[in-house]
C-alpha cells in the first residue's frame, strides 16, 4: 500500500522520534506501566504507522464496502442507509411474561425480537419434569408446548417482526413451534424471517448445554439447514456463535478461530448432504461477543469478514456474492459487567455497543446495567435500548462508512487477528477437524488457559476493573429488581396438564413413534416428523425423550 522507500523512511523517523522527542519525554515522565496489553493479553505497541501495515494491499485486502473480502463491511451503504436492527433478548418466567416484555419493547422502538428460554427449555425438559425443578423462567421464558409459543407471540404479527432463538440442541423443536404457531396465525412459513441459533458445536466448545453425542446432533443441525433452505427462504438455520466462547473465557482471537472453525464445519456437513453451498450458505449468519478492548473489537469484526468471505469463495467455491458475506449479530459482553456499582455497567454497554456499530453489526442486543444481579427489570432494559438509539440518532457514527479503516493501528490489528485465526485452523485441522478437536479436549484446554490468565491479571491488580479491584465502595446495589409473578410456576403447570388432558392423546402417541422410526433412519430428514408432533401438541419434552432413546445422551469426558 505504500512506496517501499517511503516505509524504510518513515522507519528512520520513528528511530529519530524515539531517541528525541520521545526519550525526552520519558526521562521526565514515565509511562505509567511497562507493558500494555488488549483485553485478550495481546501486546498493544507505543505507535503505529504505516510501517506496520507495509504489506497490506488496499484493494485486495481492505477494499471497499459491500465489495469483496467485505473488510469494510457487507453493504455498500451500511448504516447510512438503514441502522443496524435493535434486538433486545428477552425472556423470563411464563409466556405471558414474555410475550407483555415483546409487546412493551416493540413500542420502545425495538426492531427485532430475540427469546431466552429458560434453562429447562434448553435441555429439552417440560416444565414439570423432576429435573426442571427450582429452575422455571429463571434466565428466560418456558416453553413445554406449541400451547405456549402460542401465547409466547400473541398479538404478535410472525409475518412482519423478525425473530431470533437462542436455542440449541432443541433448537428444531423449538422451531418447529414456531413455524406451526405462525401458521396458525396464518402465516405461512416461506415469509417468516428470523434467525435459530442451533449452533451445537459451540455448546461442546464452551456453553454445555448439549443433550445428545456429536455425530446424532450435527445430524439435526444438518437437517435444518436443508429444510430451511427448501421450506423458509428468508430464514437463517444457523446462528454460528463466538458469543459464548467469548463469555467462557476466550481471546478475541480464540472467539474468531473457534467460531469460524464451527461454521466451516457446518459448510462442510451441508455439502457432504448433497446441498449446493450456494443454496444455504446466503442464509448462515453469525452471532460476536462485543468486549472491553474497543480497537480489539472492531478488528475481530473486519478480520471475520474477510477470513469468511475468502474461505467461502476460494476453498468451499462459492459463486453467489450472497454466499460470501459474513453477517452478524452482536451482544454486548456479558462477562464484564458487575455486581458491584451496577451503574458502571451503562458505561461498559455504550462502548462495547459502540464497537459493535464501528464494527459494521447488523444486529445488536445490549445488556440492561442490572444483568449481573437479575434478569433485566423494565427501567434497565429501556436503558439499554435507549443506548443503542442514542448511537444511532445522536452520535454521528452511522453517517459515514467503516471510519476507522485506514488507521495504522485498527489495520494492524485486523492482520494480527487474521494471522492468529489461520494459525488455529492449522492446529484444528491437524485435530482431524472440529469434532475430533473437542472430543481431545483442544478448544476446552485453550479457553481454561485464556481464562486463567485474564483472572490471574485481575487478582494481581495488572488489569483494572473499575468498582471491583480499584475505585471500590462498600455500598450495596440500590437499583430495582425485576420480580416475577409468583404464580406463574403454577399457571404454567396447570396449562401442561390442560394441554395434556385436552389432546388427542392416541394421535400423539403415533406420531412419535414415527419420529422415533425417522431417527433411525439417517436417510431422513426430522423436521417434517418433528412438524408433526408438535402440531398435534405434542411436549418438547416428549419429543426429546425420543431422541434421548435413539441417540443416547452425550457425557463429556473429563479434560483436566
Amino acid at each position: 500500500m505504500y512506496d517501499p522507500n517511503e516505509v524504510a523512511r518513515i522507519r528512520e523517523e520513528t528511530q529519530r522520534w524515539e531517541s528525541s522527542t520521545l526519550k525526552k519525554t520519558l526521562d521526565r515522565f514515565p509511562e505509567r506501566q511497562e507493558t500494555f496489553v488488549t483485553t485478550s493479553s495481546a501486546p498493544v505497541e507505543r505507535l503505529y504507522t504505516p510501517a506496520d501495515i507495509a504489506d497490506t494491499d488496499y484493494v485486495t485486502d481492505i477494499g471497499f464496502p459491500g465489495e469483496y473480502p467485505y473488510t469494510r463491511g457487507v453493504h455498500a451503504t451500511l448504516h447510512r442507509g438503514k441502522l443496524w436492527t435493535m434486538r433486545m433478548f428477552a425472556g423470563f418466567g411464563t409466556a405471558e411474561e414474555t410475550n407483555a416484555r415483546f409487546r412493551y419493547l416493540l413500542s420502545q422502538g425495538q426492531t427485532g425480537l430475540s427469546v431466552a428460554f429458560d434453562m429447562p427449555t434448553l435441555y429439552g425438559y417440560d416444565s414439570d419434569a423432576p429435573e426442571a425443578l427450582g429452575e422455571f423462567g429463571k434466565c428466560g421464558v418456558a416453553i413445554s408446548s406449541l400451547a405456549d409459543m402460542e401465547i409466547l407471540f400473541d398479538q404478535i404479527p410472525l409475518g412482519e417482526v423478525t425473530t431470533s432463538m437462542t436455542i440449541n440442541s432443541p433448537a428444531a423443536i423449538i422451531w418447529a413451534m414456531y413455524i406451526a404457531a405462525a401458521e396458525k396465525q396464518g402465516v405461512r412459513r416461506q415469509q417468516l424471517r428470523g434467525t435459530l441459533q442451533n449452533d451445537i458445536l459451540k455448546e461442546y466448545i464452551a456453553q454445555k448445554e448439549f443433550l445428545f453425542p456429536p455425530e446424532p446432533s450435527m445430524r439435526l443441525v444438518t437437517d435444518t439447514v436443508e429444510f430451511g433452505t427448501h421450506e423458509l427462504p428468508e430464514w437463517n438455520t444457523i446462528s454460528i456463535s463466538g458469543y459464548h466462547i467469548r463469555e467462557a473465557g476466550s481471546t478475541a482471537a480464540q472467539e474468531l478461530a473457534f467460531t469460524l472453525a464451527d461454521g466451516f464445519a457446518y459448510v462442510e456437513a451441508a455439502i457432504t448432504r448433497g446441498l449446493d453451498v450456494d443454496e444455504f450458505a446466503p442464509r448462515l449468519s453469525f452471532f460476536f461477543n462485543a468486549h472491553n478492548d474497543f480497537f480489539e473489537e472492531i478488528a475481530k469484526y473486519r478480520a471475520a469478514r474477510r477470513i469468511w468471505a475468502r474461505a467461502m469463495r476460494e476453498k468451499y467455491g462459492a459463486k453467489q456474492e450472497r454466499s460470501w458475506l459474513m453477517r452478524f449479530h452482536s451482544q454486548t459482553a456479558g462477562v464484564s459487567l458487575t455486581a458491584q456499582q451496577p451503574e458502571n455497567n451503562i458505561v461498559r454497554v455504550a462502548l462495547q455497543a459502540l464497537a459493535a456499530v464501528l464494527g459494521g453489526t447488523q444486529s445488536l442486543h445490549t445488556n440492561s446495567m442490572d444483568e449481573a444481579l437479575a434478569l433485566p427489570s423494565e427501567k434497565a432494559v429501556t436503558v439499554a435500548l435507549r443506548t443503542q438509539q442514542i448511537i444511532g440518532h445522536e452520535s454521528g457514527v452511522a453517517n459515514t462508512i467503516d471510519p476507522l479503516a485506514g488507521s495504522y493501528f485498527v489495520e494492524a490489528l485486523t492482520n494480527r487477528m487474521e494471522a492468529e485465526a489461520n494459525a488455529y485452523f492449522r492446529q484444528i485441522q491437524r485435530h482431524g477437524g472440529v469434532v475430533p478437536a473437542i472430543e481431545a479436549g483442544f478448544f476446552q484446554r485453550e479457553i481454561a488457559e485464556a481464562a486463567y490468565i485474564y483472572q490471574r491479571e485481575i487478582d494481581d491488580g495488572q488489569r483494572v476493573i473499575v468498582g471491583v479491584n480499584e475505585y471500590a465502595v462498600g455500598e450495596a446495589p440500590a437499583i430495582p429488581i425485576l420480580a416475577m409473578d409468583p404464580q406463574g410456576y403454577q399457571r404454567q403447570l396447570a396449562r401442561l396438564q390442560r394441554v395434556r388432558a385436552e389432546r388427542d392423546n392416541a394421535a400423539v402417541q403415533q406420531t412419535l413413534h414415527r419420529l422415533a422410526d425417522a431417527a433411525r433412519d439417517e436417510t431422513i430428514n426430522l423436521m417434517p416428523p418433528i412438524l408433526e408432533c408438535v402440531t398435534a401438541y405434542a411436549t418438547l419434552g416428549e419429543v426429546s425423550d425420543v431422541f434421548r432413546e435413539v441417540f443416547g445422551v452425550y457425557h463429556e469426558p473429563a479434560y483436566f
